[in-house]
Parts: C-alpha cells; sequence; structure tokens
C-alpha cells in the first residue's frame, strides 16, 4: 500500500468512533480546490513508504481496546492494487473499517462489499452530473460514478454521499440538481470550501474570491431529498 501519512487519533473522520486515518497516495481526479495536493501524484520515495505501513499497523497492534476504527482516506484508496488485502489485514485486528471514495472504482466497492470489508463509505460528489468532469478536472465515466451511488446506497452498511462546495464552481443549481440525483439516500453532507492556501490548483482563488453561497438554504431546499443533510465547516 502507497502511505502518504497517518493521523493517529481522530474524533471527526468516522462518525460515532475513536479512529486514526491513513492517507493512501495517488488519485484519478485532479480537483482544482483538493486540499491534499502532495497525495494526487505517487511519487514519494519506496523506502519511506513501506516504513510507513510498518509504523501503521505497529500503531494498530499497540493500540487495540483503545481505538475503534480506521479511516482509510486518501489521494483515491481504490486505485491501489492492494487494497483489499490491506483492509482485510486491518479487520483482523477487530476494527472497523472506513472508506472514502471518489466513486470512481464502483468494481473495487462491489469486491469490498462482497467480502464484508467495509463498515461505512463516504462518496465524495464532486458536482452536478453535468458539470462532473469540469469539477473534477478530469476525463470521468458519468456511469461508473453511478453505479458507485447505487452499490453505496442499496449496501445496506452506513453510508453519506458529500459535496464540496466552492463558491465560483459550483452554483445552487448544481446542488439542487445533486438532491434529485442522489433522491432517497440516508444522509448527504455539504461541506464548505476553505481556501487556506494549499490546494492543487492556486489559480482557484481567483474564481473564489468574493463569492459565496448560503449553504443553509441550500440545505433547506435540498432537505426533502434525503434522510439528513448536515452542514460541515
Amino acid at each position: 500500500m502507497i502511505i502518504g501519512g497517518l493521523q493517529k487519533l481522530t474524533l471527526i473522520d468516522y462518525p460515532g468512533y475513536i479512529a486514526t486515518t491513513v492517507f493512501t497516495v495517488g488519485c484519478n481526479f485532479r480537483c482544482p480546490f483538493c486540499h491534499n495536493p502532495e497525495l494526487v501524484h505517487t511519487t514519494h520515495n519506496s523506502q519511506h513508504l513501506t516504513f510507513l505501513e510498518e509504523e501503521f499497523f505497529k500503531l494498530l497492534r499497540e493500540r487495540q481496546g483503545k481505538l475503534e476504527g480506521v479511516c482509510v482516506t486518501g489521494g483515491e484508496p481504490t486505485i491501489q492494487p492492494d487494497l483489499p488485502e490491506f483492509i482485510r489485514k486491518i479487520k483482523n485486528l477487530s476494527y472497523k473499517v472506513k472508506l472514502d471514495t471518489n466513486g470512481a472504482r464502483p468494481d473495487v466497492l462491489r469486491l469490498l462489499y462482497k467480502e464484508k470489508l467495509l463498515d461505512f463509505v463516504a462518496m465524495d460528489i464532486k458536482s452536478s452530473l453535468a458539470n462532473y468532469e469540469k469539477t473534477a478536472n478530469s476525463k470521468i465515466d458519468i456511469e461508473r460514478i453511478r453505479l458507485s451511488v447505487e452499490l453505496i446506497k442499496n449496501s445496506g452498511i452506513d453510508y453519506e454521499f458529500r459535496t464540496t462546495v466552492v463558491p465560483g464552481l459550483h452554483k445552487e443549481d448544481d446542488l439542487l440538481k445533486i438532491g434529485k440525483w442522489l433522491d432517497g439516500s440516508k444522509k448527504y453532507v455539504l461541506q464548505a470550501f476553505e481556501d487556506k492556501g494549499k490546494i492543487l490548483d492556486p489559480r482557484l482563488s481567483k474564481k473564489t474570491k468574493g463569492k459565496k453561497l448560503d449553504l443553509e438554504k441550500i440545505a433547506k431546499n435540498i432537505g426533502k431529498y434525503f434522510g439528513k443533510v448536515e452542514i460541515r465547516e
């Protein structure tokens, strides 16, 4: 597994559980607002990465009984060929596993569900279907995104869909269209974009400067489509 970093303790990444977060390296999207740009490209030293994986499993063994879950995030974890084996090793230590994904690999999701390796899935919804490629700055197979959404909704495993709302990239209409698309979903999270200077494409600042979207208003307008809508700052 190509690991770019660890957050040894988190109380927010895995709702309801004391967890640790492991960051995989490499992503197949190029979202300009990505706040982990150092994890997008696989250019890390392999010896260092091996050390990180060993450190990660040492941490899990040492904290059994104290930590409850592991959040596997990225980058995009599902592009890692050894992800199923990696999660099996985590599950063998009796941890719950939350996966963060962009939904581009429904084949991997299907396998992980089939092998009962997941306890929670959070899928990033980049935009309305019509603006998906533009927002993610990537060539995307939209049918794969649709399939991942349906797999997650019908998995019987806890989940949430979430969108990082970027003024200048998103309009209220995009969020309304997302609501109609995801109609009947359990939970949807609106994440407020913050430009703290460390994003994949610094030029985005020119598009977002001085622009705002009323997340409270949007949440109210799309609430009918979801079991719960949450705003996450």
